[in-house]
């Protein structure tokens, strides 16, 4: 249920900087709802119309196998679920935080000092899993474009392919449904990709330089 999945992630903007909300509402507009509006329509035909200009039992079938390794449709969802579970963490983490600081309040007090002055605060350990959740996404985004270039090079669907695969009895041509479609999609989705790990490492170092210019600042003023 993406629904839930989004409410969810939700809460993480309240913890982002700038680069971190504009990062979430690509991955929700450009990416989750054009692969639940369109991405599952368009390739729900892909295995039904891929004929091949043979009667062979069984040909058309290894073809497509062949072709088709893994669909698009499930590697971009493995792909959505991967690239945003980082972000769940540091909801986890802020989470943990409240619930410390709430049983340090009720241990010693509300004149016993505090714990966290902000839990939400990106310092010490949250700073460090934040930081890690972007290196993280940007890994998975990219691995994930050098999957599908590996498996569709220059991410592009042929309109025709040749098989020779057993038990085709020779080479035949195979034929794959709404080539042109599919080819559009699948750019906009590796654009998309593409700009949310731009995104991720403008983020990342704006907050290493952010942080460093505050060490710098503490040193001065020691």
């Amino acid at each position: 249920n993406w629904g839930v999945f989004e409410g969810l992630l939700s809460g993480v903007n309240k913890y982002s900087t700038a680069f971190g909300r504009i990062w979430l509402s690509l991955v929700f507009i450009f990416r989750v709802l054009v692969y639940l509006v369109t991405a599952e329509r368009v390739w729900s035909d892909d295995h039904k119309d891929f004929d091949c200009n043979t009667k062979q039992p069984g040909c058309s079938n290894v073809c497509f196998d062949e072709f088709f390794p893994v669909s698009h449709v499930r590697l971009w969802a493995l792909q959505l679920i991967l690239v945003t579970c980082p972000s769940l963490l540091v909801v986890m983490h802020v989470a943990y935080r409240e619930a410390r600081e709430k049983k340090h309040r009720e241990t010693v007090g509300e004149d016993g000092g505090r714990l966290y002055l902000n839990p939400g605060k990106k310092r010490g350990g949250l700073w460090w899993t934040y930081v890690c959740s972007l290196v993280f996404k940007a890994g998975v985004d990219t691995a994930f474009l050098y999957v599908f270039h590996s498996f569709y090079p220059k991410y592009t669907l042929p309109r025709v392919v040749k098989c020779h695969a057993a038990p085709c009895p020779n080479t035949v041509d195979c034929f794959i449904s709404k080539p042109s479609e599919k080819n559009i999609f699948t750019l906009f989705m590796v654009v998309t990709a593409a700009i949310c790990i731009l995104l991720n490492l403008v983020e990342l170092a704006y907050l290493v330089s952010k942080r460093c210019r505050e060490g710098l600042a503490a040193r001065k003023a020691r």
